[in-house]
This record gives C-alpha cells, sequence and structure tokens, in this order.
C-alpha cells in the first residue's frame, strides 16, 4: 500500500474534465525537528505532494534559498535540491508560480501554486500587519477548461486581530484584480484556531469548501500527528465542493506539522 495515497479520491485521469480537484499544503520550509534532530523532508514532500493527484497545490513556507540548510543538509544522502522548492516539488508537466514572503538571516519563504492547467500573470501582495510577521498574498490566473479561475495562495497572521485585517486587504484586492463574475478559489493556511474567519470571508462572496457530509474529520489539519484545528481552508466563488478529505498516517505526520487538505470542485 502506498503511504502517500491520498483517500477517498478516484485518480483525476479518470474525472471528467468538469471536476477540480485542490489541494492546500503547509509544508514547513521541507525540514522538521530541531537541533541534531532536525531532518530534511523535501523529498518526501515531493513524493506526497505527486500522490495528492491536485491539478491546482497551493503551498505555503515554500523556501527559494535557505543557505544554513543547503550546507547542513548538502552532505546528507539525498541532499539539498539545487532548485527552489517549490520547483523541485512540481510534479512532471506541472506549472509553477511562487513568490517570497519573509526574509529571514539565512534564507527567505514564500507562497506557491502549482498547476495542471496553464497560468497567467503572476502577482503578489504584501498583506503584513506588524513587521515581525512578513505576510503576503500570491495571485495568479489558471486557464482552466477555457475559462479564468483566479488562484490566490494565502499564509495569514497568529493574532485574530492581524487576521482580520488581512481579510479585509484580501477584500480590497480582490475588488482592483479579480473581476467578479470570474471564479476564484482563495487557499492557504489561515491560522484562524477559533473558527472566526467564515463570516467576514462570506462577505467576499467566499464560501468555504466543505464536504455534504461535512464530517468533522475531513477539516482537521493541525498538528499532524493528533491533528484538533482546521488551520488550512480552501475558500471558493463561483464553484460548489463535492467533497474534501484529509490524508493521515505516520508518513504525513512527520513530512509537516500540517496535514494537507484536498477538495474536489465542480461548476454549479
Amino acid at each position: 500500500m502506498n503511504p502517500y495515497a491520498s483517500p477517498s479520491f478516484a485518480p483525476s485521469t479518470t474525472m471528467d474534465l468538469s471536476t477540480l480537484r485542490v489541494a492546500t499544503y503547509n509544508i514547513h520550509k521541507g525540514v522538521r525537528g530541531v537541533g541534531p534532530r532536525k531532518r530534511l523532508e523535501i523529498h518526501n514532500l515531493g513524493l506526497g505532494i505527486e500522490a495528492l493527484d491536485a491539478d491546482l497545490v497551493f503551498l505555503q513556507e515554500v523556501r527559494l534559498f535557505h543557505t544554513r540548510d543547503a550546507r547542513r543538509f548538502d552532505r546528507t544522502w539525498f541532499g539539498w535540491p539545487d532548485e527552489g522548492q517549490a520547483d523541485f516539488l512540481a510534479p512532471e508537466g506541472y506549472d509553477v508560480a511562487y513568490r517570497t514572503n519573509a526574509f529571514t538571516r539565512h534564507g527567505e519563504h514564500g507562497n506557491a501554486l502549482l498547476s495542471r492547467w496553464p497560468l497567467g500573470e503572476v502577482g503578489h501582495h504584501d498583506v503584513s500587519d506588524h513587521r515581525f510577521e512578513q505576510r503576503g498574498l500570491l495571485h495568479v490566473p489558471v486557464q482552466w477548461n477555457g475559462q479564468t479561475l483566479h488562484a490566490v495562495v494565502v499564509h495569514f497572521g497568529l493574532a485574530h486581530r492581524s487576521r482580520v485585517r488581512q481579510v479585509q486587504r484580501l477584500a480590497a484586492f480582490l475588488e482592483r484584480h479579480v473581476p467578479p463574475g470570474e471564479m476564484l478559489v482563495v487557499a492557504g493556511d489561515f491560522n484562524d484556531w477559533g473558527e472566526k474567519l467564515d463570516p467576514p470571508m462570506a462577505m467576499l462572496g467566499l464560501q468555504r469548501a466543505r464536504s455534504p457530509a461535512d464530517r468533522v474529520a475531513q477539516r482537521l489539519t493541525f498538528p499532524s500527528r493528533v491533528p484538533v484545528f482546521a488551520m488550512d481552508r480552501i475558500y471558493t466563488r463561483g464553484l460548489a465542493c463535492r467533497t474534501t478529505a484529509v490524508p493521515r498516517g505516520t508518513a504525513w505526520a512527520r513530512m509537516s506539522d500540517h496535514l494537507p487538505l484536498l477538495a474536489e470542485l465542480h461548476r454549479p
């Protein structure tokens, strides 16, 4: 049995083109642990993302470079990838969009979109609420079935007040850059421990992707070993949700502190 196999969903090659499979995943910069127990997980993440078999993969905490970790893991068996993590993780044939959100002492990290479908011009918008947390929106138009679908990758702040202001900045961004009649998917790590963001997102015309059965296990993604919070979300406009799923198991639990969230979407 493939330990990375995504649950509940048929292979996307057997689905009709009216179904769009979307995944969101905070990859924790491709490493886990601290000190001497720190380990490189980016190669396992590549296998996991391929197993998700998603048409669009919204990624957070992705690195283009990190000099200290690159030196440290260069001596390991597989080693630090020569290319940026977004390009490294993209399955064969996928287009890649990446923009940096935060610069740190030894590197940086940001959001990425991996897509089976052609991508348009990549946009980035700073939504940082204070200097201690650098946050951004990655916006990419996707050509899906001859129509434009707007994908926005988000990673919101740790404080509720910051997240509320970031929703307001998201609203202003969408008003300027996304025509009201076009399909929209906003997905990522919302850090919404208290489940308070659905109403303000609904005011933007965005509905949270939920399975019709809406079982709790189909939402919880954090922490990965014993998930109790639905931190990772997919919000849509102009699309309906058929089902959602969260892959579980030892392989998924070790790769990141988050689990990925999957959703199958379609035009209503």
